[in-house]
């Protein structure tokens, strides 16, 4: 499974390297602020990308994700009172006497003062760092499909819900933010030859189990430091019901593991296609589904260098 990857999150950069537009309604109605709405999940540096938009609709969007750090700003102030407040409270009463009670208050307190200042600090910090562009399982990431003839780049969750496929999915079947090759005909039927998606990457990461029997997480990345085309597949999901807000969603198409990964103790590798497939791939023939395998049998295969993710 591919756990988390490190994404090329700004669309200008796509735009510049891939030829492709952005579908800027759907970034719209994304960050679209409510206040009844939850706040997607999404990557700062995808964020950030529109802090240096220019037309009226990327600065819509940047208005809204500024409304957004605005309320969670708020929120973060509030915890800090709330925890500085509690943990004063509990150092005086251990001056009186020692309790679990307050001897806990000071441990909980303390971390979550911590993780509030580091919250503000990341919202208010401009300077990109490499973990902005990292997304996980039900993250929103950049990927870019073939609309019209032309690439685009959409917004979409790491994790797939098919068409006709109940919510319920999510909870049900969580590993859905990978698609394996040996089941592209089975439980991916209704995408694969039909919506596929490339989501363009740096480098990415997998659970392992280490020496002591305990979980890893090893980084993979080229040896060439190339970005990597990884072929996915995507769905536009609409609510029966008319209850639940559309949704666009994607999943990387995972292979058997190249020998390096394998022997870092991994079992499965995204599959990263040539350049000239690019076109093949997002606009395919379902009626020719040996065309797309052979897209994968020809995958470019740089040696992926691993280290222990900090």
């Amino acid at each position: 499974m591919c756990y988390s990857a490190q994404i090329k999150a700004d669309y200008h950069k796509l735009v510049r390297e891939f030829g492709a537009v952005v579908s800027m309604d759907e970034f719209a109605a994304l960050y679209a602020h409510d206040p009844g709405k939850k706040r997607p999940k999404t990557p700062k540096a995808m964020d950030d990308a529109f802090a240096a938009g220019k037309t009226p609709a990327e600065c819509s969007v940047w208005a809204a994700i500024q409304d957004w750090n605005a309320r969670d700003a708020t929120a973060f102030e509030q915890e800090l009172f709330t925890q500085k407040t509690r943990l004063v409270n509990a150092e005086r009463a251990l001056q009186t006497k020692v309790t679990k009670k307050a001897e806990n208050d000071v441990r909980v307190a303390t971390n979550k003062i911590a993780r509030a200042q580091g919250k503000l600090a990341d919202l208010r910090r401009t300077d990109h760092m490499a973990r902005d562009s990292r997304i996980f399982p039900g993250v929103y990431g950049t990927v870019i499909v073939a609309e019209g003839g032309k690439r685009v780049v959409k917004p979409m969750r790491y994790q797939c819900r098919l068409t006709g496929k109940p919510a319920s999915y999510d909870q049900r079947y969580p590993g859905t933010y990978n698609a394996r090759r040996d089941s592209l005909e089975g439980f991916w039927r209704p995408a694969f030859g039909y919506t596929h998606a490339l989501m363009v990457v740096d480098t990415f990461y997998e659970n392992v189990e280490g020496p002591d029997g305990g979980n890893q997480v090893v980084q993979f990345t080229p040896s060439t430091g190339d970005p990597m085309l990884v072929a996915c597949l995507w769905s536009h999901w609409v609510d029966p019901a008319g209850k639940e807000p559309d949704l666009l969603s994607f999943a990387a198409i995972t292979d058997d593991p190249e020998p390096e990964v394998a022997a870092a103790g991994h079992d499965r590798t995204i599959i990263n296609i040539k350049p000239e497939h690019v076109d093949a791939w997002l606009n395919p023939n379902p009626a020719d589904l040996s065309a797309l395998y052979a897209i994968f049998d020809d995958k470019r295969h740089p040696f992926y260098e691993h280290r222990l993710a900090a």
